[in-house]
């Protein structure tokens, strides 16, 4: 069974799952999908372009932001085929390196993603305990090679993940839990003993979100002993205030993925139309809420939104 199952690897499917229970309704659920799909990707392009185009924008807390939304785009656009392809055409079914594709590239953006939230809190770290030296400190060199470790570090760490899967026997039907491929799901499917896959999970989950994590958070809290130690109140305010986009980025990312870890380990007998739902909100509300922070919290970006637009109004 285990000889026949490598051999016939090639042509493995998987069946992914759309929304349990809301099968009937899933063309009206396209509707706000893909309206957060198209806010995610058209938000975060719009912060892209607004950071090329306005040269007040070359400093180092932009060009982080222009990262984070790199990233955002990537997971929008690495989960957007098969969702949409459920909701509007019932294609669940997922040729099996296509669906280690997605994985590979869910896994890779969501750790980027991590990765450069760590930095630009390091970036307002040294914006508030330096502010003299900040760009002598973050200058573009070395904030590219800050981008490339991250993305490095990112790929380095998941593209294992999809080599072992292949290598293991599938001899059974082959369904998923989500509207997309996650390492999480597939690790059940083998007819093997996946031991060592979950402990590398593991790993890489402490290694970038767990890490990542607690160094923000130390970061913060080096951030509020400097600021407590600022004697105007207006002084303690501002410096605040440049952290406020920041933290409310963190939290978009962080808690939904704390609510998943948690609804997994201690609700296990939920609905699975509750354990979807949370997956979604991990994946798909940062991407949409992040641009809307900070094109509503930050007037650079404000201003470079509108500098596009003159832009091409004049050339039309």
């Amino acid at each position: 069974m285990k000889a026949e199952s490598n051999e016939s690897l090639d042509l493995l499917s998987v069946f992914l799952t759309g929304i349990p229970g809301l099968e009937a309704q899933h063309c009206w659920l396209s509707i706000p999908f893909f309206t957060m799909y198209i806010v995610a990707i058209v938000g975060n392009s719009l912060i892209m372009a607004a950071v090329q185009a306005a040269p007040a924008l070359y400093e180092p807390m932009y060009l982080f932001l222009s990262m984070l939304a790199v990233t955002e785009v990537g997971v929008s656009v690495s989960t957007l085929p098969t969702v949409m392809g459920i909701l509007w055409f019932d294609a669940r079914r997922v040729d099996f390196d296509g669906c280690l594709a997605q994985m590979f590239f869910i896994h890779t953006f969501s750790c980027m993603e991590s990765g450069v939230l760590l930095a630009m809190s390091y970036d307002r770290f040294v914006a508030i305990y330096n502010p003299l030296r900040y760009t002598a400190i973050l200058t573009l060199p070395r904030i590219v090679s800050m981008g490339l470790v991250i993305a490095l570090k990112s790929v380095t760490l998941t593209a294992p993940l999809p080599v072992l899967l292949r290598l293991l026997p599938y001899c059974h039907t082959n369904i998923l839990s989500h509207s997309y491929c996650l390492h999480s799901d597939l690790i059940q499917l083998p007819c093997a003993d996946t031991k060592f896959n979950s402990i590398l999970g593991l790993a890489i989950v402490l290694a970038t979100f767990g890490l990542d994590s607690l160094l923000i958070v130390v970061s913060y809290m080096l951030i509020l002993y400097r600021v407590l130690g600022i004697a105007s109140g207006e002084g303690r305010q501002k410096a605040l205030s440049t952290c406020v986009s920041h933290i409310c980025a963190v939290l978009v990312y962080y808690v939904p993925m704390i609510g998943v870890s948690v609804m997994h380990r201690t609700a296990k007998h939920a609905s699975p139309l509750a354990h979807t739902l949370m997956s979604s909100i991990y994946l798909f509300v940062p991407p949409v809420l992040n641009p809307i922070i900070y094109s509503v919290k930050t007037k650079p970006i404000q201003q470079g939104i509108v500098t596009i637009f003159s832009c091409k109004r004049e050339l039309l």
